[in-house]
């Protein structure tokens, strides 16, 4: 029984240790699927600072973060400002490309959505099956491809769903090293 307690006690610990994902640490590359079917690559967005949300098209905590997710377009995008929404399937719904065109047209939203399967977040996220799944998930990835806030996981902040917060945070990673003057926009 000993070994028992001592062999699940040490998989909990290494389990637990793939959902806490340190921060820093570099963001891996992620396929994100457009209303159209077209698949774009979050490396495109190499250069930017990045703010991915992670969420369920009926969740009206995500939908209102999309709103401010496209206030911050607005004004911080011309300063190398780079929001995308990915949809996922919330269990028993559905996650696809009509249902996030329907989202986007109603929104207005002026920056990339799209979806994913929860596999795929899962593993982008560092969430372990027995980990408790709390949306919308937040990631925050600087100029240089560095994921340097999260809010999901154990460890994770609750504050980048808040709009001064975020605000705040989008500006300093903005400021650490500036865009280059000619550095092209990409949204929708």
């Amino acid at each position: 029984m000993q070994k028992f307690i001592s062999l699940t006690v040490l998989l909990t610990l290494a389990v637990s240790g793939l959902a806490n994902a340190p921060i820093p640490r570099k963001s891996p590359e992620f396929a994100i699927y457009e209303p159209s079917g077209k698949q774009i690559l979050l490396s495109s967005f190499k250069g930017k600072v990045v703010m991915i949300e992670f969420m369920f098209l009926k969740s009206a905590k995500c939908l209102n973060l999309a709103r401010t997710m496209n206030k911050l377009n607005t004004e911080l995008g011309p300063q190398g400002f780079q929001p995308i929404a990915i949809a996922f399937p919330a269990p028993g719904s559905d996650a696809t490309g009509p249902l996030v065109g329907y989202m986007v047209d109603y929104f207005k939203l002026s920056y990339p959505a799209g979806y994913a399967n929860k596999d795929n977040v899962d593993q982008y996220l560092g969430r372990a099956p027995i980990e408790a799944l709390r949306i919308p998930q937040v990631v925050l990835i600087d100029r240089a491809g560095m994921i340097r806030a999260q809010s999901g996981g154990h460890d994770g902040n609750l504050k980048l769903e808040e709009e001064d917060y975020l605000r705040t945070t989008l500006e300093g990673l903005l400021k650490e090293n500036p865009a280059p003057p000619n550095m092209p926009k990409r949204g929708n």
